[in-house]
C-alpha cells in the first residue's frame, strides 16, 4: 500500500510539472508569432512551420523509439490521423479563422472553455458524473478566465467568428480526450510526432489551394527592448512551443487523466500575459492577476475533487467498486 502512495504521489507530481512546462511552452507561442506577424509573416505560414519544425525535430525520436515496431503505429493510425487533424491543424484553423472575424480575447475565451467540454464529454461517454468540487473549480476557471482576457467591457461578436471559435474549442478537447488515451506500446512522442506531421502537412494543403494565405519575410523581429533575426522566434515556436509543449502536454495528460490535465492547462492564459508583458511590453493588469488567481484556484479545486472520487473506490468491495462514484 505504501508502494502504491508513493508511485501515485510520484505520477502526480511529474504529471502536474509537465502539464506546468507544457502550459507555459504553448503560452510563449502567442508572443513570438505576434513578433513574426508584425515583420511581414501570416499568422497560418507562423502556424505551418511551427507545426513542420517540431514534426522535423520529433519524428527521428519517434522512429528510434519504435526500433522498427510498426505495430503499434498500425493499431492506432485512427488515433494518430485524429490527433493531427483535429487537436493540431483543426484546433489551429478554426482559431484563426474566428480571429479573423472577431476580436482575439473573445475568441480565446470560447477557446477555453475545452475543459467544460471535457467534463461534460466524459460524463455523456463514459459517465464520469462531475462532482460539485469540479463544477466549482469550472465556475472559477471560467471567472478567471473572463477577467484574464478583459472582455468585461464589451466586445464586438460575431456569429461566424463564435461557430469558428467553438471549433477551436472542440479541437483542444479532443487534445486532452486523444492525448489522454494511454495507449500501449505507443510512446507519447510517436503521438505527437505523428499528429503534428499530419497536422502540418494538412495545413500546408490548406495554403495550397487558398483556404489560407501563406506569406514569409526575412526581416528581422522586434520585441521590447530587443531585435533578433526572424529564424531565432522560428525556431523557438518549433523545438519550444511546439514540439516540448505537444510532447510534456500528452505525457502529463496520461498522468493527471483528461479532466484535470485540460484544467491545468488553463495557465496556458496566464503564461501568455507573462510572456506578453516581457516581450512585447503589454503589461496585465490587476483584473488580469486577480482572474490569475482564479485560475489556479479552479485547478486546485478540481484537483481536490478528482482526489475525493478517486479514493472512494479504493475503500468499497470489489464489488462495488465497479460502480460510478458519487459526486464529491
Amino acid at each position: 500500500m505504501a508502494t502504491l502512495t508513493h508511485d501515485s504521489s510520484a505520477r502526480l507530481t511529474s504529471g502536474l510539472g509537465l502539464a506546468v512546462v507544457s502550459a507555459a511552452s504553448f503560452g510563449l507561442s502567442g508572443p513570438l508569432a505576434r513578433g513574426l506577424m508584425d515583420a511581414g509573416w501570416s499568422a497560418a505560414a507562423a502556424v505551418a512551420v511551427r507545426v513542420l519544425l517540431a514534426a522535423l525535430v520529433l519524428v527521428p525520436v519517434a522512429l528510434r523509439q519504435l526500433r522498427g515496431r510498426w505495430a503499434p503505429v498500425r493499431r492506432n493510425v485512427g488515433l494518430l490521423v485524429g490527433f493531427g487533424l483535429l487537436a493540431v491543424a483543426g484546433c489551429q484553423l478554426a482559431y484563426f479563422t474566428a480571429v479573423a472575424h472577431m476580436e482575439v480575447g473573445v475568441a480565446l475565451l470560447i477557446e477555453y472553455t475545452a475543459p467544460v467540454a471535457v467534463v461534460l464529454w466524459l460524463w455523456l461517454r463514459q459517465g464520469q458524473r462531475p462532482g460539485r468540487l469540479t463544477a466549482l473549480g469550472a465556475v472559477l476557471g471560467a471567472a478567471g478566465l473572463v477577467l484574464v482576457l478583459d472582455v468585461l467591457s464589451g466586445a464586438d461578436v460575431s456569429v461566424v467568428g463564435v461557430l469558428w471559435a467553438l471549433g477551436a474549442m472542440v479541437g483542444a478537447a479532443s487534445y486532452f480526450v486523444l492525448s489522454s488515451r494511454d495507449v500501449e506500446g505507443l510512446p507519447a512522442v510517436v503521438l505527437a510526432a505523428g499528429g503534428l506531421l499530419v497536422g502540418g502537412v494538412t495545413l500546408l494543403l490548406a495554403g495550397a489551394v487558398g483556404i489560407l494565405p501563406f506569406t514569409v519575410s526575412a526581416a528581422p523581429v522586434a520585441f521590447s527592448g530587443f531585435v533578433v533575426a526572424w529564424w531565432v522566434p522560428v525556431l523557438a515556436l518549433g523545438l519550444v512551443t511546439a514540439a516540448l509543449a505537444y510532447v510534456s502536454g500528452i505525457a502529463a495528460t496520461r498522468r493527471l487523466g483528461s479532466r484535470l490535465a485540460s484544467f491545468v492547462a488553463l495557465g496556458e492564459v496566464l503564461a501568455a500575459l507573462v510572456f506578453a508583458w516581457v516581450l512585447l511590453a503589454e503589461a496585465p493588469s490587476v483584473v488580469q492577476l486577480l482572474g490569475g488567481l482564479l485560475i489556479l484556484a479552479g485547478v486546485v479545486v478540481v484537483k481536490a475533487g478528482e482526489a475525493r472520487t478517486v479514493t472512494v473506490p479504493s475503500v468499497v468491495p470489489a464489488s462495488v467498486a465497479s460502480a460510478p462514484a458519487p459526486p464529491a
